[in-house]
């Protein structure tokens, strides 16, 4: 049986007897934790094992990028914005931190038995967005793809996959696609050039999860790329060859509004060619997808299994430590 395409989240540091049975309905594949969700890493460790005894193959995710965006703070380390990685001015001592905080990342998330954090961000920061801001790398997308391409090597040597988001580039815009409906007016061949590149690239190097923006492309597609097979299907799947997992963004987000109610939210972004469906911070709304999926009869995704964290051998003790000291320098 294919992992189903449902993505939700929890409400609390334990799971309630309800969530206990929507975990194991054959159309939830996934599942991702949020602040709400840790209170302590023991915390954390016990909950994982109670999701694990209902779901033993159930996709576990986490937004942990480092800087204003990490979930989880207690007994791991303080990861700094992506940015500062950006900012080393010497290129291979740059690309050496990216892989060092990578697998840092991935390791202490890992040894939690959490499958994913969604993460390299991809976007260019254009300095227009502060929803993206210092998530990014760097505002050159050349310079993009050697250390989100150094960050993504160090996430598989923990054995984690790597998602790269937002494709095809969120850095223009400025509003937050949470809040509004967001609109980019440049050009394919503008978008082409810059945004898109790291895409690209890391597409050829075996990036094993894309997640597109809630943007509105207008010069290409009416539809939001989360939305629009020009974007998943003709650009991504075709012209790119990328054959790993599709999340969506989160479908509660306003920027995802433009679809309709839930059920034709998650209608579209099948038929685009997503592969989950992320549904957050809105029970209702998940309870909805999940009747839609099943009524549906939706058989899943093979695709997504190739998520699953991966065992490795004992990493180096010393290397750890010194991709600790990094963190915590370029934090401070």
């Amino acid at each position: 049986m294919n992992p189903g395409a449902l993505m939700l989240d929890l409400e609390g540091l334990v799971l309630t007897e309800d969530e206990r049975s929507l975990l194991q309905q054959p159309e939830v594949g996934g599942l991702i934790l949020f602040a709400r969700n840790i209170e302590s890493y023991a915390q954390l460790k016990a909950l994982v094992v109670s999701i694990r005894d209902v779901a033993p193959n159930i996709l576990i995710a986490i937004d942990q990028e480092g800087g204003r965006v990490q979930r989880l703070k207690d007994q791991v380390a303080l990861l700094p914005p992506m940015a500062s990685l950006g900012e080393i001015a010497d290129a291979g001592e740059a690309q050496r931190a990216a892989r060092q905080l990578g697998l840092l990342m991935a390791w202490e998330l890992r040894q939690l038995d959490i499958d994913i954090s969604f993460a390299p961000v991809l976007d260019l920061d254009f300095g227009h967005s502060a929803v993206i801001g210092d998530r990014a790398f760097a505002r050159d997308a050349v310079r993009v793809v050697e250390l989100a391409g150094a960050f993504i090597e160090g996430m598989a040597r923990a054995g984690m996959a790597a998602t790269g988001k937002h494709f095809p580039g969120h850095g223009w815009v400025e509003a937050d696609s949470h809040l509004a409906v967001l609109v980019d007016e440049r050009p394919l061949a503008e978008i082409e050039r810059q945004d898109l590149l790291p895409f690209i690239r890391l597409v050829r190097k075996g990036m094993q999860g894309i997640m597109p923006a809630h943007v509105i492309y207008s010069a290409v597609d009416e539809a939001p790329a989360g939305f629009s097979p020009f974007w998943l299907q003709q650009v991504l799947r075709g012209q790119l060859g990328f054959d790993g997992v599709i999340f969506s963004d989160d479908l509660t987000m306003e920027g995802a509004s433009i679809a309709g109610g839930y059920p034709e939210r998650a209608a579209q972004a099948l038929a685009a060619g997503c592969d989950m469906l992320l549904v957050c911070n809105n029970r209702a709304a998940a309870l909805e997808v999940l009747g839609y999926l099943r009524a549906q009869q939706h058989g899943g995704s093979a695709r997504i299994a190739s998520m699953r964290g991966q065992k490795v051998a004992g990493l180096d003790v010393a290397q750890l430590e010194s991709a600790r000291r990094l963190a915590e320098r370029l934090s401070s």
